[in-house]
């Protein structure tokens, strides 16, 4: 907030100097100036203008950098001829991948399969058999 606000000052100490020193402009033409003015110096800088300095995270520019290489070894392997091997092999290490093992669990995090759950425990929301046979007879819980 308060680099905000010296910039706003900045501006208007320059806006004032730039107005006593040359003859009076059409308001439109000055304002266009303004803008043509911040953006050289934001050009100049490497920010785009009106980017605000939002940048994307870290998690993103690696995902989208994998996402490319991925991409381009797919076609040179569909050049080669070899495109659809490659893609069932990286669909097999996505796989892999995405799945952790029980060590890899965080503490209390239970497994989407019961029997990998410290005495078969399921999660919420899992329909088991129990409770099929007495939803299907309506027997009361």
């Amino acid at each position: 907030a308060a680099v905000e606000q010296r910039l706003a000052q900045f501006r208007v100490a320059r806006r004032s100097a730039a107005a006593s020193s040359r003859p009076a402009e059409p308001p439109a033409k000055a304002a266009a100036s303004e803008v043509y003015k911040e953006e050289q110096a934001t050009a100049g800088r490497g920010i785009q203008p009106g980017s605000c300095g939002v940048t994307a995270p870290a998690w993103a520019r690696l995902l989208l950098l994998k996402l490319l290489l991925w991409a381009v070894l797919l076609a040179l392997f569909a050049e080669l001829e070899l495109g659809l091997p490659y893609f069932v092999l990286s669909l097999f290490y996505w796989m892999y991948a995405g799945t952790r093992g029980p060590s890899e669990r965080r503490r209390g995090e239970l497994s989407a399969y019961s029997v990998f759950n410290p005495g078969c425990a399921a999660i919420a929301g899992t329909l088991t058999a129990e409770q099929l046979e007495r939803e299907l007879y309506y027997r009361p819980s």
